[in-house]
């Protein structure tokens, strides 16, 4: 049995959890998320307990029951709690600022680069060099946050770039002097 997919879903109050046979709503105080689940697993709530059980034992099942579980509960904490992504942008004359909801950076290349934000997705520029992606949804707010990484991945000469605040990038030695 999965450890993670037998683990029971605590929803908090002010948390309405619908399930219409696989799609299942939740709404709370941040917003809505919707999903529509495998139809290996099954989804149910008593006394604000939700449980995900599986049908049979097969590998594709007992891979589900786990994930399954796992999103649930990340839906149940995105619309109670809410999920941020905290990047950080090191080299000298790199740097972010907040226009609109869209955020522009300025990471080495000849022009700004100007991401706009997706629906149900914040950017923070607390100061010109750290940026907070916020949201309720886990999956969303990560993608988002692994696209403006993207746009100038740490390097690992000099450690520029843009890296998440918890990320350690290796560094590498420079070239070595040639004896003559």
């Amino acid at each position: 049995m999965s450890r993670v997919g037998k683990a029971p879903i605590q929803i908090p109050t002010g948390v309405d959890l619908k399930i219409d046979g696989q799609h299942v709503s939740v709404k709370g105080p941040k917003g809505t998320l919707e999903r529509t689940f495998h139809e290996k697993v099954a989804i149910s709530v008593e006394d604000g307990v939700a449980t995900v059980q599986r049908f049979d034992d097969q590998r594709e099942s007992r891979a589900l029951h786990g994930l399954s579980r796992a999103l649930l509960a990340n839906m149940v904490t995105g619309v109670t709690d809410g999920f941020r992504r905290e990047l950080s942008i090191v080299g000298i004359g790199y740097r972010a600022n907040l226009q609109g909801s869209a955020l522009e950076l300025q990471v080495g290349y000849s022009h700004p680069v100007k991401i706009e934000a997706p629906a149900g997705i914040s950017f923070e520029v607390p100061n010109p060099t750290h940026v907070i992606v916020a949201g309720i949804d886990k999956e969303l707010v990560g993608q988002v946050a692994a696209n403006i990484r993207k746009i100038r991945p740490p390097e690992p000469y000099k450690g520029k770039g843009i890296r998440y605040v918890d990320e350690y990038v290796r560094r590498k030695a420079g070239k070595a002097g040639v004896a003559r």
